[in-house]
């Protein structure tokens, strides 16, 4: 089976490269010196310190080896790619929301780098699956759990 393409930004692609080397550098020195600790302690067979160093271990070599795969598959989408005369990833978008009459803006990026607080939003959830390839002055309904939601696309630019 083929592995999943990771579509990101200049900036999402630096977040993940140092996100990587602070675990590896500084993440995996502390959690080794957790464990030696904890050794020290004497009995491991009923030492929580021990314990949790241990399953600290675990997460970080997780993470590290989901990271590397990340960046290994990794397609970068640059800004002069972006197209705006419709939406894609990397496009910011400014929206009508219909119902409630206020302006919202997303910047559509790759999942990845999807952060609803900071406004970017996966081009796989489902705003942002709608709004992928439509165009300025385009009335978008988007179906989600609480029901449909009705945007229309009043900008779109890098």
């Amino acid at each position: 089976m083929a592995e999943k393409e990771v579509l990101l930004t200049p900036e999402g692609l630096k977040k993940l490269e140092d996100e990587l080397e602070q675990l590896k550098s500084v993440k995996r020195r502390e959690v080794a010196d957790r464990i030696k600790l904890a050794i020290s302690y004497g009995d491991i067979s009923e030492n929580s310190e021990y314990e949790d160093a241990k399953n600290e271990q675990a997460f970080v070599e997780g993470r590290i080896m989901t990271l590397e795969k990340m960046l290994r598959n990794a397609r970068i989408i640059n800004e002069d790619e972006v197209d705006t005369d419709v939406v894609s990833i990397g496009s910011t978008v400014t929206l009508k929301d219909i119902e409630f009459d206020e302006e919202i803006q997303y910047t559509i990026v790759g999942s990845a780098e999807a952060n609803p607080a900071q406004n970017k939003i996966s081009n796989e959830s489902p705003v942002g699956r709608a709004l992928l390839g439509k165009s300025v002055g385009s009335l978008v309904e988007v179906s989600v759990p609480a029901g449909v939601l009705q945007f229309k696309i009043l900008d779109i630019k890098r």
